[in-house]
């Protein structure tokens, strides 16, 4: 089965809209087995948009609408659609009482022009929208389906998935399934992954895809077949490979939030963290407070941007800063150290590097960072060179410092408490 997607309104054509809708119903589709072949934005033009389903009806299994189910005149896909087909309009009279409904716990009256939100084109399945007033339409006609969706997000992605998937799941004719899993890596480039993968996939089935980020690089691997099962265990599979060459740079996997999982370590632990930055300048405490009830393990954290509020602060030796500089392994160390006497915190993070543009040199280029993680019985230092602008240099220290605090509390809720 083939589909192709039309998103409707001016507002997208102008760029007052970013189009999320794309990225969602892809993921969507493509992991029921049916392929995406085709994306339009039209804007609010009754000819225009006519043209864009009419072709559609030609060449395309699923045709899915989105946007311009609204009240207002400009609100014309559902009219337009039931043109292309050739039906008319009818009332629905149950969409039509659940609207009056809604206004009425309001203790409002139903302005009169939202009645065409309860207008279709003949033929259709009504889908129900719960989180907003207009509902969307689901026809089949002449052996093609059309589904017609809301504009805002949230309705959509509930509508899709409320109604519209249970739906397409029923029907014969879908594709293989795809089963994806995303690995997030840090302080290493896009190229570079790509040269240490190249051996094990390409692009192929099973496959790997790249997207560099500021301060990270995403590998997706995927894989499709008409088994579920099958796809998970090839996914799988290629993960170990991808995993044994740069495990050491992955900070999450999917959907996962780096510092959520670090917080709900310290917290299962009962210890607490502070952190000590220079180019990140408080990022890393940012990331670590955006965490709600992160006031049970975050202490607090210090940026010492100059080499005397390393000394006066921290108390970083005047001579480590003289004879290794403030971008180093012993400056770093020196910082988890003070932090964690200031603070009296278990764990101390300390971030001292170049985020550039300038500042560099031959020996310390640009980019490189010394990233110290430690408590009171051992610290970790790592020394990365992160690609890109000053703002991927600064993010990618931050994840990458999150990293090693994950890994060093996982150690110890492992039992191998001697690593921190």
């Amino acid at each position: 089965m083939q589909a192709e997607a039309i998103f409707t309104g001016s507002e997208l054509l102008l760029g007052y809209v970013v189009n999320t809708h794309a990225h969602f119903l892809g993921l969507e589709l493509a992991k029921m087995g049916i392929e995406m072949t085709l994306h339009t934005a039209v804007g609010d033009d009754w000819d225009r948009m006519y043209t864009v389903i009419k072709q559609a009806l030609e060449r395309s299994d699923l045709i899915i609408t989105t946007g311009g189910l609204g009240p207002t005149t400009d609100d014309i896909t559902k009219e337009v659609v039931a043109e292309a087909l050739g039906v008319p309009m009818v009332m629905d009279e149950a969409s039509l009482a659940e609207m009056r409904a809604f206004f009425d716990k309001r203790g409002r009256p139903m302005p009169a022009l939202f009645a065409r939100q309860a207008c279709f084109p003949a033929g259709s399945r009504i889908l129900p929208n719960h989180k907003g007033t207009a509902p969307g339409a689901l026809i089949e006609h002449q052996g093609r389906i059309i589904v017609i969706l809301p504009g805002p997000p949230r309705e959509l992605r509930h509508m899709f998935k409320t109604s519209v998937e249970p739906y397409l799941t029923g029907i014969p004719g879908r594709g293989k399934v795809l089963v994806t899993t995303t690995l997030k890596l840090t302080g290493i480039a896009e190229y570079a992954v790509q040269e240490l993968l190249k051996g094990i996939a390409g692009q192929g089935d099973p496959g790997l895809g790249y997207l560099a980020k500021p301060g990270e690089t995403h590998v997706r691997i995927s894989a499709r077949h008409v088994d579920q099962a099958e796809a998970e265990r090839l996914v799988a599979q290629l993960k170990e490979k991808v995993v044994s060459l740069v495990g050491d740079h992955v900070f999450a996997v999917d959907d996962e939030v780096p510092e959520r999982i670090v917080g709900a370590l310290l917290k299962e632990q009962g210890l607490t963290v502070a952190a000590a930055e220079s180019c990140t300048a408080g990022l890393v405490a940012g990331r670590l407070a955006n965490v709600p009830g992160s006031s049970e393990y975050l202490l607090g954290g210090l940026v010492t941007y100059t080499n005397e509020m390393k000394e006066n602060l921290l108390g970083v030796p005047a001579e480590t800063l003289a004879r290794y500089g403030a971008v180093s392994e012993e400056t770093a160390v020196a910082m988890v150290h003070g932090v964690r006497r200031v603070t009296g915190a278990d764990f101390g993070v300390g971030v001292t590097g170049i985020a550039g543009p300038g500042g560099g040199s031959a020996d310390k280029p640009v980019g490189l960072v010394y990233i110290a993680v430690g408590g009171a019985e051992q610290v970790v230092c790592r020394r990365f060179y992160f690609p890109g602008d000053r703002f991927a240099v600064r993010q990618g220290a931050v994840n990458a410092s999150l990293q090693i605090l994950r890994t060093l509390l996982e150690e110890r809720a492992r039992g191998n408490a001697g690593a921190v």
